[in-house]
């Protein structure tokens, strides 16, 4: 089985983003929480945890670890320091411990913050840190979703390079979404949106693999 770091693992995405793990036969997650009391809630359910901050040395949260997940956000109060910074920070060390896939949870608009009315800021921020995963080295898989909700995950959705539309999605679906992104079978180095839909999501990341290989 392969060490996931779950960067956000506290989050309400990342939460999700560990129980899928959690019962996958593949995947092993190392959440990665920022404050102490944060660790009990996944020590009661058998989860492994590590205790790092994305703005200070992150050396330690990558040891023994395979791959990586970035679901972490500021909620808009530190977009420079964490969702950029943060992350770049992230990818420096994973380089350095030849962690071999790197899914990036981003935003879309991402591609364009400057078309963005609102919450430009994140949007620069979540730019920028893509385009540093990009040139970073490491095997990448950037995910874009529309406007999250809480619904329900369908297990459908509807996947493209740019989809040129705007919609939502559940976190459930972009959980299971970044988690199938892992597999080895996985499309990589590929920026894509994704909104519900209807098509199943391994489905979906495979048809956009026989597109970019």
């Amino acid at each position: 089985m392969e060490n996931v770091l779950v960067a956000g693992a506290n989050g309400t995405t990342g939460k999700k983003i560990v129980r899928l793990l959690s019962s996958s036969q593949y995947f092993n997650p190392i959440a990665m929480v920022r404050k102490e009391e944060q660790i009990e809630q996944f020590k009661d359910k058998g989860v492994d945890t590590v205790l790092a901050d994305l703005t200070e040395d992150l050396t330690h949260a990558v040891k023994n670890i395979d791959k990586v997940i970035f679901a972490a956000g500021s909620g808009g109060k530190k977009v420079v320091e964490v969702d950029q910074e943060g992350a770049k920070r992230l990818m420096a060390v994973s380089k350095m411990a030849n962690i071999n896939r790197f899914v990036m949870l981003s935003s879309m608009g991402a591609d364009n913050p400057e078309a963005v009315d609102d919450l430009q800021d994140y949007m620069k921020a979540k730019h920028n840190a893509d385009e540093h995963l990009k040139d970073s080295g490491l095997k990448y898989t950037i995910i874009r979703p529309g406007t999250l909700n809480n619904n329900d995950g369908k297990g459908k959705i509807e996947l493209k390079e740019k989809l040129n539309k705007q919609g939502e999605i559940s976190r459930a679906d972009v959980a299971q979404t970044l988690v199938r992104a892992l597999h080895d079978d996985a499309p990589t180095n590929v920026t894509f949106e994704i909104l519900e839909g209807d098509t199943l999501i391994g489905k979906a990341l495979n048809e956009l693999n026989v597109t970019v290989s």
